[in-house]
């Protein structure tokens, strides 16, 4: 995905590996998300709209993520702290963070 869309000021566009990451490819990548601990995606491209079948294959790498660094789990894909960056937290079942 060279020369996709990039915001200099975004957290999410500047991908610093401040936690741990568990997947990465040229659409997106799945860390542990330093605000609330627990796995999101996140859409290299800075922007809102990945087409659906995007969506589908970055929720499914969520998906396998969570499955084993969570168990049940339901995704969160409200956009609080970066409104303008696409991506998805999951969250544990019954929980809204990933802190006991």
């Amino acid at each position: 995905m060279t020369g996709h869309r990039h915001d200099p000021d975004c957290e999410l566009c500047e991908a610093a590996r401040l936690t741990p990451w568990f997947h990465e490819d040229e659409l997106c990548w799945v860390a542990e998300c330093e605000a609330c601990a627990v796995p999101m995606v996140v859409w290299r491209p800075h922007g809102i709209d990945p087409t659906e079948a995007d969506q589908a294959r970055m929720i499914e790498r969520l998906h396998a993520v969570a499955d084993a660094q969570l168990g049940e789990h339901w995704l969160d894909p409200d956009r609080r702290s970066i409104p303008g960056h696409w991506h998805v937290h999951a969250r544990p079942k019954g929980r809204f963070n990933g802190w006991t």
